[in-house]
């Protein structure tokens, strides 16, 4: 049975990527064939880098393929991306991961995307290996919000600057993570404002460090609550480690070994060094208070 196939490694799945997507599935439609994403693992940035830099994704492959479920894609095929593949030719990366596994009628991709050997796999190329092997080439114009490019670097830089409510107009949601509760040293308790200690399930990345609006979900739960989130190295108390703290608002209960969900809403400051604990413990109810009055404006979803 033949396929739109979209090609890309889509980290994020921002607006951009969403209408890439819905370019294959509407031409799957029109066809009445089947939805195939192709993607890569490791990021090519990974594999290609003259010198390696770790580079967390935005969306772990478990999350990118529950999302293109989601979405209606009828299946995503992972390629282990290694420096053989990308030296293919651009026929032979066809006709080996595209035509013989899916038989494209329609293959769907960035205006900018190209693959295979000195990605020399550009657009007019694909198109014309397309004209030769029976499927039609569609390449997607970039996405620009405020006038610029919708891309995975740009989210990446946003929430590295803790710019959590841009980077969710990007990726047309709010950006999340999860993970499990694990005891941490009660810092926070002994301050009045108990948190709970989060050790993310996949490596992913992690928003700058600072205080955040935010709403959790607890395992087992549907509903969401409203939150605090402080990341950082806690350098009040010499901290040297990153954590992840959430503080539940009007909530209490044990959380240790329960996965909790965090999506981002708003950035509230950076993390200080305070003079001591009742320094802290002033800021972090100006903290609580701040973070409802943010929160009250925007609704959980």
């Amino acid at each position: 049975m033949s396929t739109a196939v979209a090609v890309g490694v889509f980290d994020g799945l921002h607006l951009g990527h969403q209408q890439i997507l819905g370019r294959a599935l509407a031409s799957a439609r029109a066809h009445s064939s089947r939805t195939v994403v192709v993607s890569f693992d490791p990021h090519p940035d990974l594999v290609l880098a003259k010198s390696f830099q770790a580079m967390p994704p935005l969306t772990p492959l478990p999350e990118k393929r529950e999302r293109l479920e989601a979405m209606g894609i009828d299946h995503l095929e992972v390629l282990p991306f290694t420096r053989e593949l990308a030296a293919l030719a651009p026929e032979e990366f066809v006709d080996r991961h595209l035509v013989l596994p899916f038989a494209p009628h329609t293959l769907v991709v960035g205006e900018n995307f190209a693959l295979g050997r000195g990605r020399a796999g550009n657009v007019p190329r694909l198109a014309e290996i397309g004209r030769s092997r029976g499927f039609e080439v569609q390449a997607v114009p970039l996405l620009e919000i405020d006038g610029s490019a919708v891309t995975s670097t740009r989210i990446r830089a946003l929430l590295a600057e803790g710019r959590v409510a841009e980077s969710a107009r990007l990726l047309g949601r709010r950006y999340a993570l999860s993970g499990v509760v694990v005891t941490g040293d009660a810092i926070g308790r002994t301050l009045g404002v108990p948190t709970a200690n989060l050790r993310l399930h996949e490596e992913r990345v992690v928003p700058g460090n600072g205080i955040y609006a935010v709403w959790t979900r607890i395992e087992g739960e549907s509903g969401w609550r409203p939150g605090a989130m402080s990341i950082g190295v806690r350098p009040t108390f010499g901290g040297q480690h990153r954590t992840l703290e959430v503080h539940l608002l009007d909530w209490s209960g044990e959380l240790p070994g329960r996965s909790l969900e965090v999506e981002f809403a708003e950035w509230i400051r950076p993390e200080v060094e305070f003079d001591g604990p009742e320094a802290l413990q002033a800021a972090m109810r100006e903290d609580l208070v701040e973070v409802r009055r943010r929160l009250s404006e925007a609704r959980a979803v």
